[in-house]
């Protein structure tokens, strides 16, 4: 990918960099590195001090733990998208005998399998993979630490499970596939299970002192899946990309779609700040706007992408400490400095290039009860529905080519919206999951539930 430093002014070039110069000297990185995303392709690159003598561009690997998880998310889902599994499948239905069979698939991407959140036995991020050669290593005898599909509880084991899943039905060694099917695809030629040069070491940071000590380089094992990934600002800046837009050489735009959709409730420590979980995606509402993406860290190493899709903006940031910088933060704030310094222009308005009449017989003002929406026939063949004023439910629908309508998020995520037609053929109202729409508040003879009272509106006398 070619990086442009002319794209983005230069107030918000210096105040990019004076973010990052902060959270390095703070945090007391040996080095950061981090790159902006906009319009599918890096827009800005910095880093803070040096590795091996030079400043670290796009082409130097960190390791890059958690975010691998999202990695391996699309591993699944690209085995959903063929047909070989559903995602309320059990796991034992696929991968017998683990001891954790009762979870789905889509609970162990969760992490609502009621997984603990580390292996037994020895600090599995400092010791060999070696230690840890069977799933039952990974396991121990009573994984299950809470009811399946009860809680969230952030579980590494249950990402192992899932890259065993993988192998079990592909045939084929997890990174083996991971590269054949992810990492060339999309480009990602700096991404790989192990470092590769040039890359940086990874360092502890004495807390009391401006001291350093060198953290071993673990190969995980089976535990791979989970954290094993090392990568480069370039090749996750290119795969931000993906995760926002989808490609459809590897997974849909409906796909990540998918996985940016909460799918578990906050654990209790994270409800002030909004934060939920997806399919191999962490989910954040911080200052107002809506963030996506994984953080991840092992000794010696930390990293963080974020992802709004809406501001069309992503951010990488990466360094070589086990602690210090607060990453998810930096991320966050790279955002926020380009989606307010430097707003997203719209795409231009163009119109329908086919009107269909029975489609715009369904446009304007309805009624839910008393509440005032409208539906609009947008460009792309969608309807979209929305309150006229205030707050309320929102959502997007999408043609089934009888007449019906799907909804795709929010509230009304997979409901039917169905256009009633009298005996003559005009729209007489609309059903959307029982709800209905009517053209006027209660409008007689449109088939309200309950009924209208025959009298109709009227005053109350003094």
């Amino acid at each position: 990918m070619t990086t442009s430093l002319e794209e983005l002014l230069p107030g918000t070039r210096r105040a990019l960099l004076h973010r990052i110069a902060v959270a390095q000297a703070e945090g007391r990185a040996p080095s950061l590195v981090a790159a902006v995303v906009r319009g599918g392709r890096t827009v800005w690159h910095g880093a803070r001090t040096s590795v091996d003598g030079h400043a670290p561009d796009d082409h130097v690997q960190y390791r890059i733990g958690s975010i691998t998880k999202t990695f391996t998310a699309v591993l699944v889902l690209r085995l959903r998208d063929e047909g070989l599994l559903d995602l309320g499948d059990p796991l034992e239905k696929h991968l017998p005998g683990t001891g954790a069979g009762e979870a789905s698939i889509a609970d162990l991407l969760a992490h609502t399998a009621g997984l603990a959140a580390e292996s037994p036995g020895p600090w599995w991020e400092r010791t060999p993979g070696s230690l840890r050669p069977e799933l039952s290593d990974v396991l121990g005898e009573q994984p299950q630490l809470h009811p399946v599909g009860r809680c969230h509880h952030y579980s590494n084991p249950g990402y192992t499970l899932l890259g065993a899943l993988v192998e079990e039905l592909r045939g084929a060694p997890w990174e083996e596939v991971l590269r054949r099917e992810v990492l060339e695809p999309l480009g990602l030629h700096r991404t790989s299970p192990q470092p590769q040069a040039p890359h940086a070491g990874g360092w502890a940071v004495h807390p009391w002192a401006d001291a350093l000590l060198p953290e071993p380089l673990e190969d995980l094992g089976r535990m791979a899946p989970a954290g094993q990934l090392w990568s480069t600002t370039g090749d996750l800046a290119r795969f931000a990309a993906f995760l926002a837009g989808g490609d459809d050489r590897v997974l849909s735009a409906e796909s990540v779609r998918e996985m940016r959709t909460p799918a578990a409730p906050a654990e209790s420590a994270d409800v002030a700040d909004g934060a939920t979980y997806g399919l191999g995606m962490q989910i954040q509402h911080r200052g107002g706007r809506l963030l996506v993406g994984h953080s991840g860290s092992l000794p010696g190493f930390l990293a963080n992408l974020t992802i709004s899709v809406e501001d069309d903006v992503a951010a990488v940031v990466l360094a070589n400490c086990t602690s210090g910088p607060l990453l998810g933060a930096v991320g966050a704030d790279l955002v926020r400095i380009v989606a307010e310094a430097e707003p997203r222009i719209p795409e231009p308005w163009r119109p329908l290039r086919e009107v269909d009449p029975a489609v715009l017989e369904l446009a304007g003002q309805w009624y839910w009860g008393t509440h005032a929406f409208a539906l609009r026939v947008r460009a792309d063949g969608l309807l979209a529905l929305g309150p006229l004023t205030g707050g309320g439910r929102r959502a997007r629908f999408r043609s089934n080519g009888d007449g019906t309508w799907t909804g795709l998020e929010g509230y009304y995520a997979g409901e039917l919206l169905r256009p009633v037609r009298r005996p003559n053929g005009c729209v007489s109202h609309l059903d959307l999951g029982s709800f209905v729409f009517t053209r006027q508040p209660y409008e007689e003879g449109a088939g309200v539930p309950g009924g209208v009272d025959p009298e109709g509106w009227r005053g109350i006398a003094d």
